[in-house]
């Protein structure tokens, strides 16, 4: 099963159609921003930046979030990223469990009895990463992939059903798609839709690395409206008119 993690588009750019957080802040922070919907649950609330399943496939192998988001978040300074919604989107043939890991995640069930999805089907799943309110709206159809732009997202390979091997068949899968995630570029993840094992970890991982990056995104943003801006003296208004060489000639009028 591959997931993609797809960041809100950017000003300018058409958002993606489809697509499957700090040291120093406070697990009590909370953002200034007001949450939208009821408020999140303590299982939601991720104030250190979660770990990966293995080193030997992961996307990003620090410990901490990025400093300019550490800072950013500590000053509220975060834009609109609390009110975007980011999708996740999980692709994968039939009877793989996409469906199962959503709802064992979402709503923390697992029905024995499947039914193939037809269609698009999608929950919103609300987080506070570092006192943030951030969004995940998660879909789960065929080809989704195909509608992302190279780079535009996050790429996951999850195996769902962990705990249908143990052992030595259980190790040999497991490099055997290690391999194939760096051959993919993505981050392996082996979980239990049925048990629960990995599930909530691997969610919590993605929507920290999507967050972080939308946050950065923001950033460089506002820095690059600001440099459009200009920072010279005939834009700067801090307690009255700049002097220019024609302002500091004596005035040819007389008073009286």
């Amino acid at each position: 099963m591959v997931i993609s993690a797809a960041l809100p588009a950017r000003p300018g750019r058409a958002e993606p159609r489809t697509s499957a957080a700090a040291e120093g802040l406070s697990g009590t922070m909370r953002s200034s921003l007001t949450p939208l919907g009821p408020p999140v649950s303590r299982d939601r609330i991720i104030a250190t930046f979660p770990k990966w399943y293995t080193p030997a496939a992961c996307l990003q192998l620090k410990e901490h979030f990025h400093g300019q988001v550490n800072a950013a978040c500590q000053r509220r300074n975060t834009g609109t990223v609390g009110l975007n919604l980011s999708k996740v989107v999980v692709v994968g043939d039939l009877y793989v469990g996409k469906t199962s890991l959503i709802h064992r995640f979402c709503k923390n069930v697992f029905d024995r009895d499947y039914k193939a999805t037809i269609g698009v089907d999608f929950e919103i799943e609300r987080f506070e990463i570092a006192g943030i309110p951030y969004s995940l709206q998660m879909q789960w159809l065929e080809d989704a992939l195909r509608e992302n732009e190279p780079g535009s997202c996050f790429v996951f390979l999850v195996g769902t059903k962990k705990d249908l091997l143990s052992g030595a068949a259980c190790e040999q899968a497991e490099v055997e798609a290690v391999q194939l995630a760096n051959e993919m570029r993505a981050e392996y993840w082996s979980v239990s839709a049925k048990t629960g094992e990995n599930v909530k970890a691997f969610f919590l991982r993605v929507a920290a690395l999507a967050f972080e990056q939308s946050v950065l995104q923001d950033l460089e943003r506002r820095d690059s409206s600001r440099l459009q801006l200009g920072t010279g003296d005939l834009i700067r208004m801090e307690g009255g008119l700049p002097e220019t060489q024609e302002s500091k000639k004596p005035s040819s009028l007389g008073c009286c």
